[in-house]
């Protein structure tokens, strides 16, 4: 069973018509715009997003990535997409949930993992910096 997650944030997306394929769904690449937006909003209701990560010295990149296709989105569809936070000590890790708005019917599940690179060594972090740890202990219900 996948983990529900400390920290939540939902992010709802209106399915552009540039975004579906010549079978009228959403071509499975940009789902990983999707999860993109939500993870976005889900460290800034952190207080520790892309901006904050750089300026702590550390670069996040994403190093596993795993969706799994339940239903395809269409055009003009309202979806919501769920981020939850259930790592962060060692590595970033969020779960998604993708969600027709309207009927909650489930569409896609995902997870990403990304860690701490220090910019300047570029060296990959064995732990998430303080700061990273310090913003999101802040957060926790």
């Amino acid at each position: 069973m996948r983990s529900p997650g400390v920290i939540h944030a939902d992010t709802e997306i209106l399915v552009p018509f540039f975004d579906i394929d010549t079978m009228h769904v959403v071509w499975h690449g940009h789902y990983v715009k999707y999860l993109e937006v939500a993870r976005c909003t889900l460290l800034d209701q952190i207080g520790h997003n892309y901006n904050h990560m750089r300026d702590a010295g550390y670069a996040w990149p994403v190093i596993d990535l795993q969706l799994r296709y339940v239903r395809g989105a269409t055009f003009g569809q309202r979806i919501n997409v769920r981020a939850s936070l259930v790592e962060w000590e060692n590595r970033l890790k969020i779960n998604y949930l993708i969600s027709d708005a309207v009927t909650g019917e489930r569409l896609t599940r995902a997870s990403s993992v990304q860690v701490a690179v220090d910019i300047a060594s570029r060296e990959m972090q064995l732990a998430s910096p303080q700061v990273f740890i310090d913003a999101v202990t802040r957060h926790l219900p």
